[in-house]
């Protein structure tokens, strides 16, 4: 599909919802694409509310046209005592981004909130990112 960098500004999130033994969440986000994970910092004592304010870049190397162009976005609560828990996740498709900047050179997704949900596909708050693909220049 194309060869390029993907780059995901992670904002905030918003309403998350969600207990902590403590009673505070220590929100981080895991930014996956495809079998690429990056982590966020873990937003300290910032509750349902925290911000990041953080960019993550992945290499886009793909030629093929049937692969699966997902962004996938999981909140964690941080916990010192046990494994950490899921509070939620966010799913975009970039295909269309990846395929426009593909033809222009590069392409944008604004910044905007999308929902988070739980396994059970409940909302549970939303999370505010902008992605950007910009093309690998042909040599």
């Amino acid at each position: 599909m194309g060869r390029g960098v993907l780059e995901v500004l992670l904002v905030d999130a918003k309403g998350l919802a969600g207990n902590d033994f403590l009673g505070r969440l220590d929100p981080y986000v895991v930014v996956q694409y495809r079998s690429h994970e990056r982590k966020s910092s873990t937003a300290r004592d910032q509750g349902r509310n925290p911000s990041w304010n953080e960019v993550f870049k992945f290499q886009i190397n793909s030629t093929a046209a049937n692969v699966q162009h997902k962004l996938l976005l999981r909140i964690l609560d941080h916990d010192n005592l046990s494994s950490d828990d899921f509070l939620g996740e966010a799913s975009i498709n970039v295909a269309d981004l990846i395929s426009i900047g593909m033809e222009k050179g590069t392409s944008e997704l604004n910044l905007a909130r999308y929902s988070v949900v739980t396994a059970d596909n409940s909302y549970c708050g939303e999370i505010k990112v902008g992605i950007t693909f910009t093309a690998a220049k042909v040599e």
